[in-house]
């Protein structure tokens, strides 16, 4: 029998927010675990707020709104603080009473400059990973580099010369640069002045883009460092910027023995610079390029096998960021504004994984919304 929909019956009724999630939903562990991340990171809003005044929206809520607009791809924040007056699920994750108002837009772009000033988003990413260090999850000897490319906010007409005058009356217009020949020393978009036109192969076309660096730990795939930098240099000065993060894993005290590439990095000075740390590079070989320290005898071995193997699982991570975290294009002007966007996106990356594996441990049926 065919049913009909009766209309709304009732206008006042009581609910459990607590026990419409089921309790093996991912996003309970992920609630957990950025109370204890938001637990570390008491003393930075303690220095950043005054203690007198009228008291602000809690930082510890933004925060985990950007965890959320990560989560559920939201793709702004004016979106999310729409949707937050009638999603429950929302509110149940900011602990905030199903009556309770929502908070306005301009209340992410007022504590926006507070929060970079105080690298909020680092330190949040790093506690992320610190908890995942003291669960087991993190592998202290051996990574996997890599790099993508984000593509900036702004358009291929907004990319003109340095010294060509504005167009009148303002913005872009129609532009034909077909037979022009631009490059970044010569011409600089109107929009976001620190994109940088790069091609992310031979056959793209060349776009504006941001590079994203990232180093992942090869026991699980979390991501353990992630940068956002300016796209320059021959493939993003890709090997250059990993050979930074290896001097950042050791001063955060990982013991690292191996390091996994693609062939990008299969360059003299990466494979010297691991070489000098005593680090074995790990590094897809280019057929025909003799580089030292990167012979068949290292290709032979069975770690070199195992970390070719399991660099890839970087790419799940890139996949998810721009899928399902809505990073494919960056929506914020500037590098230190992407960074600090991304510094939250792969937080989110990591907390689901790491719901995911507190699940497993807990030997309870994994949700479908964690697939």
């Amino acid at each position: 029998m065919r049913g009909r929909a009766a209309g709304e019956t009732e206008t006042i009724c009581l609910i459990n927010v607590e026990a419409q999630l089921r309790s093996d939903h991912p996003l309970r562990e992920v609630k957990r675990m950025c109370r204890e991340v938001l637990k570390a990171l008491e003393p930075e809003f303690a220095r950043m707020y005054a203690a007198k005044g009228r008291p602000s929206i809690p930082p510890e809520r933004l925060l985990m709104a950007w965890i959320l607009m990560c989560l559920y791809g939201v793709r702004s924040c004016r979106r999310f603080t729409e949707d937050l007056q009638f999603n429950l699920l929302y509110k149940w994750f900011l602990d905030m009473n199903p009556d309770e108002e929502g908070f306005d837009a301009s209340s992410f772009s007022k504590n926006l400059g507070r929060m970079r000033t105080g690298h909020v988003s680092e330190l949040f990413f790093v506690e992320v990973v610190e908890l995942a260090k003291a669960r087991g999850w993190v592998s202290d000897e051996h990574f996997s580099v890599d790099g993508t490319l984000i593509e900036a906010w702004a358009s291929a007409k907004s990319f003109r010369r340095k010294d060509e005058p504005p167009p009148p009356g303002g913005g872009n217009g129609w532009v034909d640069f077909k037979g022009e020949k631009r490059s970044n020393e010569t011409h600089a978009s109107t929009t976001d002045p620190e994109a940088k036109l790069v091609k992310h192969s031979a056959g793209d076309a060349a776009k504006l883009r941001y590079a994203m660096h990232a180093v992942s730990e090869n026991r699980n795939g979390l991501l353990v460092l992630l940068d956002v930098k300016q796209a320059v240099g021959e493939r993003c000065a890709e090997h250059e910027a990993a050979s930074d993060q290896l001097d950042e894993l050791t001063y955060r005290g990982f013991d690292v023995q191996t390091v996994g590439a693609d062939k990008g990095y299969h360059t003299k000075a990466f494979v010297q610079d691991c070489r000098d740390r005593a680090i074995a590079p790990h590094v897809a070989r280019v057929t025909g390029r003799k580089t030292p320290g990167l012979d068949g005898r290292t290709a032979r071995s069975a770690a070199y096998k195992t970390s070719q193997r399991l660099r890839k699982r970087i790419e799940e991570n890139f996949g998810w960021m721009k899928a399902f975290g809505n990073f494919r294009k960056s929506r914020w002007i500037g590098a230190e504004r992407t960074h600090f966007v991304a510094q939250f996106v792969g937080s989110a990356c990591n907390l689901m994984r790491m719901a995911k594996l507190a699940l497993a441990e807990a030997n309870l049926p994994l949700h479908p919304a964690a697939a």
